[in-house]
């Protein structure tokens, strides 16, 4: 019998795979919009509404469907349920110290695990967070693992000052034997573990035949090879080829940057245009060749400044005299450009990391549990809010 993950994926994965002419392409490769049937209702956006569609996928993905199709069904696709609970309240003691949204992440995640009964393991732990709440709602145990020293000796002193049954271990999982650390009667939780870090969480807890098994996912590119090994069968038989680049746009929905931040990052991308401009006529080459990402002090300097330390980079020696005003001028005509491609790129992004998703619910069915997907808080508090839950069958 066909599970109803595996004709979700399915769904997907054919509507991906039709579109991905709008979707599986690098925006600063290109000049102009690749799309013609698409210029006329790019190019009379103007910033205001290109800015506004670009945080709302619903608005984007309906503003786009009457010149893609398929975008209707991918809305529908990529809806998923998120149950009304009530949060766990925290004393300020617990909660001090955990910044911004993230404490509503937390308590969020927690409710949806509702757990009181089973030890947990909590993976790529930090100063164990998610396990000291946890441990203050009353679970039996709390085992942490974390790569950095300095947040274990912090999670435990915290952990021993606040009497919490937890205990640290420090350990490089993607390095080091950890398998010891699983259990047949354990929740292993991970929240925002990157890439290969959980894949390794997921298969080490099904050796195990770990009784619960929540994660949500993060990073899907980060430390991964650079095209995507699907992880179940039926993701394995897809025609979809994955790079980096595909994973990192599914990672393209934020919640809204400070003013300042937009602003850093507009300027960002302007300079690079720029230097890319004047890379091309130095070099006579017509492809776009990616500069190294920097400290971002770098772009309250002066323009002239980043392009001797791109060039640097590149291996460039740089003419004596350059017309930086006109390279700006360029980048500022192909800024628009950029922005464009972006904006349809990034009405497929949350389709892709569901389909990534999708592909790690299918493992964990094959591997003997049964699943459930659903969003575990607000996107406003983290757009990465997919929650994926596993019970091992009887």
């Amino acid at each position: 019998m066909i599970s109803s993950y595996t004709s979700h994926f399915q769904s997907l994965d054919r509507l991906l795979y039709e579109t991905r002419q709008y979707w599986q392409l690098l925006a600063f490769d290109h000049l102009t919009t690749p799309w013609p049937e698409l210029d006329d209702y790019l190019l009379q956006l103007d910033e205001a509404t290109l800015s506004a569609l670009d945080r709302d996928q619903t608005a984007l993905q309906h503003a786009l469907s009457a010149h893609i199709p398929q975008l209707t069904q991918i809305s529908e696709l990529t809806k998923i349920n998120m149950p009304l609970r009530d949060r766990p309240e925290l004393p300020f003691w617990l909660s001090n110290g955990i910044k911004g949204r993230k404490v509503g992440q937390l308590q969020d995640f927690v409710a949806a695990l509702n757990e009181r009964e089973l030890p947990i393991l909590e993976w790529c732990a930090g100063k164990g967070h998610l396990g000291r709440i946890l441990a203050y709602q009353g679970v039996p145990y709390v085992d942490s693992i974390e790569l950095q020293a300095h947040l274990c000796e912090q999670g435990a002193h915290s952990a021993v000052h606040q009497k919490l049954a937890m205990t640290f271990h420090c350990a490089n999982v993607l390095t080091e034997p950890v398998g010891h650390h699983f259990k047949p009667r354990q929740h292993a939780v991970a929240l925002h573990a990157c890439g290969k870090l959980h894949q390794n969480f997921m298969h080490e807890a099904t050796q195990v035949g770990c009784e619960k098994i929540s994660l949500s996912p993060c990073c899907y590119h980060l430390f991964t090879s650079d095209e995507y090994q699907a992880m179940s069968d039926v993701g394995k038989q897809s025609k979809l080829l994955l790079t980096h680049n595909d994973m990192k746009l599914a990672l393209q929905e934020t919640v809204t940057a400070p003013s300042r931040v937009a602003k850093v990052r507009k300027k960002e991308v302007l300079w690079r245009l720029a230097f890319d401009a004047l890379r091309r006529d130095i070099t006579h080459s017509t492809n776009y060749v990616s500069v190294p990402s920097v400290n971002k002090a770098i772009f309250s300097g002066e323009f002239h400044e980043f392009c001797h330390w791109a060039a640097e980079q590149k291996g460039l020696e740089l003419p004596q005299k350059i017309d930086y005003q006109h390279y700006l001028a360029q980048a500022q005509k192909r800024q628009k450009v950029t922005e464009r491609i972006e904006l349809v790129r990034h009405g497929f992004r949350r389709a892709i990391e569901l389909w990534l998703v999708l592909d790690r619910v299918l493992y964990l069915q094959a591997a003997g549990y049964d699943v459930t997907l659903e969003q575990f808080c607000e996107k406003s508090l983290t757009p990465r809010n997919l929650l994926i839950q596993a019970t091992k069958r009887q």
